[in-house]
């Protein structure tokens, strides 16, 4: 039986290479592909993959976020986090919202696909490059900054910060989650009030620098 892939990027180089190299692996199938988070649940949901190989900074809605929900949702789907991000606070908390494995984004192919047949296994991969940054996070044992948002904010409230940050309008938001716009005006002074920030542009360059959202 053939390991079902599903491929979340919002760079379509990536993922289309990514479809090329997994077709030289007669066990594996790349069952579908999405730019953001949100499209990444609607597709675990009709498709019903093994793996799911995730970006964390993407457009709508975060790879943490989504994993969160996958997680949440499709206990039995495995997530392997596919980023760019080498600092620990991003492995940190891709593994709290419960990814099963970890690469850089400049790991070989063949490391992946040794990837998914360790978390098909029931286990946990981690890269190599950023294994040192858990054992240090473990030995540590340090609280989490307040500056972090995903120890800071809620999980709607990240998802607002988001949203925001991406230049979409409070109506904008409202419909896109189904909520009153004065429920997202309260979500945006929340988030200010405990990021101490005071306006939308600071809000975007936060979002950013924190990989909650791309460039």
């Amino acid at each position: 039986m053939k390991t079902k892939i599903l491929l979340v990027d919002d760079h379509k180089i990536l993922r289309d290479g990514l479809c090329s190299l997994a077709k030289g692996y007669p066990d594996m199938d790349v069952v579908g592909e999405a730019a953001d988070g949100r499209t990444a649940i609607r597709l675990v949901q009709e498709l019903s993959p093994d793996v799911v190989i995730m970006d964390i900074s993407m457009p709508d809605l975060n790879g943490i976020d989504a994993t969160r929900r996958i997680n949440s949702d499709y206990p039995d789907v495995k997530i392997i986090a596919l980023s760019m991000h080498y600092e620990k606070q991003f492995v940190s908390e891709i593994f709290k919202a419960g990814a099963s494995g970890y690469l850089i984004k400049d790991s070989a192919f063949d490391e992946l696909e040794h990837a998914i047949r360790v978390v098909m296994d029931g286990k946990t991969y981690m890269n190599p490059q950023i294994a040192n940054l858990v054992i240090e996070s473990l030995v540590s044992q340090s609280a989490p900054s307040s500056r972090q948002p995903f120890s800071l904010l809620t999980e709607r409230e990240s998802e607002v910060l988001q949203l925001i940050s991406e230049g979409k309008s409070t109506k904008q938001i409202a419909t896109d989650l189904n909520v009153s716009a004065k429920t997202i005006e309260s979500h945006r002074r929340q988030v200010m009030g405990k990021l101490n920030i005071r306006n939308v542009a600071q809000l975007t360059k936060y979002a950013i620098r924190e990989g909650l959202t791309s460039v």
